[in-house]
């Protein structure tokens, strides 16, 4: 299995039981190919944006490490894009050390 790194941005005017719900929907997808969750990196929430993104000038930030497949990946790239609740999103393979 792979180390990755993903950065999401949620929008901001999201209820918490929604970006919570979330959450867990993306860690599922996460478990259900085989990977693993291993963190989410903590300081991030909400921030302003370095630009206007559909009109809104802050999101909600999330960076998070996990090990799986590239069909891992490819499912949660699939998902963020059906998604209408992100923002931007960024999916990154770590090197090997």
């Amino acid at each position: 299995m792979r180390t990755y790194e993903i950065l999401f941005i949620l929008k901001p005017d999201l209820a918490e039981e929604v970006f919570a719900e979330t959450k867990e929907r993306l860690q599922k997808i996460i478990a259900d190919f085989g990977g693993e969750f291993i963190n989410e990196a903590d300081g991030w929430g909400k921030k302003r944006l370095a630009y206007s993104i559909e009109d809104y000038m802050e999101g909600i930030y999330s960076l998070w490490n996990f090990k799986g497949q590239p069909e891992t990946v490819a499912e949660l790239d699939r998902v963020i894009k059906l998604s209408d609740k992100f923002l931007r999103h960024m999916i990154i393979r770590q090197d090997e050390k």
